[in-house]
């Protein structure tokens, strides 16, 4: 009996799955993408220098904290990337934090453009990083490991320095364009 049971929960169970549209069989590229894209995320530029002091940058929305203690933030790099070679070979970077007026920057940092730091708007911090003057927050990392994963590599780095602006309207990427959210502290200025 029990047999019997399993048996057609098996059936019922495979059914479901083929009358949904969650096929095990076949993996669908474009609707994984389209899934990812839902994702809102915010917005950084990513920053380094390579062993002449020349800058690199890239913008990512796959940034996020993994530790507290040790703090550990991570940020993920196409390996197809122009400034892939430096970043696999660093030991420092920073991320600049956008906020909603930095859209521009963010697109310039994404195209193939190889002078990417050319439009200005870019500071050395004490400790020698190129960040964003006006980021909302701007967090410079040592190089604590790096994951090979799929065509990315997953930089972790271990937080140094945490430098805060005045709150501003973050940049946000949601859907394949930009856009904001406005927390309650500034609805009231708006």
């Amino acid at each position: 009996m029990a047999h019997s049971r399993r048996l057609e929960d098996i059936i019922v169970i495979s059914s479901l799955l083929k009358t949904n549209n969650m096929s095990q069989r076949s993996f669908d590229a474009t609707a994984f993408r389209d899934a990812m894209a839902r994702f809102p995320s915010g917005v950084t530029i990513v920053t380094t220098h390579d062993e002449s002091g020349r800058p690199y940058g890239f913008t990512a929305s796959s940034f996020c904290s993994v530790s507290a203690e040790p703090p550990l933030v991570l940020v993920c790099l196409a390996k197809s990337a122009y400034s892939y070679p430096v970043f696999a070979r660093i030991d420092r970077f920073a991320i600049s934090i956008l906020q909603t007026d930095h859209v521009h920057l963010a697109r310039r940092f994404a195209s193939k453009n190889v002078d990417k730091f050319a439009c200005g708007g870019f500071v050395r911090t004490p400790r020698g990083a190129t960040v964003l003057e006006e980021a909302l927050a701007v967090v410079e990392c040592s190089v604590h490991n790096r994951h090979e994963a799929g065509d990315h590599m997953i930089l972790v780095g271990e937080v140094e320095q945490v430098l805060l602006a005045d709150r501003r309207r973050p940049a946000v990427y949601f859907d394949r364009a930009f856009s904001t959210i406005c927390p309650p502290s500034c609805e009231h200025h708006h």
